[in-house]
């Protein structure tokens, strides 16, 4: 079982706190903030009120060696950075970093984090495409003949729930992610009985022609 320790839960760290635990992974979940983490204990194998920056802290939490860390600590650098060192000191070679100005990733870059996360900026670009009227946002080849997309909602699937919408059985794609743009927030295991709306973008999984055919509706 992959283990991750994920350090801040605001909406973003709590939302991939959920996401890596729906698919199978083993949580750390570290914050200051004793409600945020109160919240999250029941998502999380693991949630603790502590500072992420302290690597006794994280040492005595089990951090040592885990698979990966996500660091979601608002914009505060100074932050971000120490619990990066705290986390290399701790062998934890992939490290992810919510960033949220165009300073703090250049600061996370230089440091040699794995990846940059940069919500706003990305959310904005994502709907800005669908503004101007592009459907799929982002698209990934799997196998032959077979992909995985983020698309925007059509308009006709708007106000229905993928459970009313029937999306496998009539068009053979599944929805693997719902993305609400304007809240930021990414359901991993979407709720079949939410409605969908102009805010939202779909993860589907699919055959190409399938995927293609959804794309055109409007």
């Amino acid at each position: 079982m992959k283990r991750y320790v994920v350090i801040g839960l605001g909406n973003f760290g709590a939302s991939v706190a959920e996401a890596l635990s729906a698919n199978g992974a083993e949580v750390i979940a570290v914050d200051m903030d004793g409600d945020a983490v109160d919240r999250n204990a029941v998502f999380v194998a693991k949630a603790a009120v502590g500072n992420g920056t302290d690597l006794a802290t994280l040492e005595r939490l089990g951090v040592r060696g885990v698979d990966g860390a996500v660091i979601s600590t608002g914009d505060d650098i100074t932050a971000s950075i120490l619990t990066s060192m705290a986390l290399r000191d701790l062998r934890v070679s992939q490290v992810y970093v919510k960033v949220n100005s165009r300073d703090h990733a250049r600061v996370m870059e230089r440091i040699g984090v794995t990846e940059i996360v940069f919500p706003e900026r990305e959310s904005a670009i994502s709907l800005g495409k669908r503004m101007c009227g592009k459907a799929v946002l982002n698209h990934v080849r799997l196998a032959t003949g077979f992909s995985i997309q983020e698309m925007a909602v059509p308009e006709i699937w708007q106000g229905f729930s993928l459970r009313e919408l029937k999306l496998r059985q009539k068009y053979e794609i599944t929805v693997v992610a719902l993305h609400d743009i304007l809240r930021d927030t990414i359901a991993a295991t979407p709720d079949p009985d939410t409605q969908l709306k102009d805010s939202d973008t779909l993860m589907v999984a699919g055959s190409d022609e399938m995927l293609a055919r959804v794309a055109a509706l409007r």
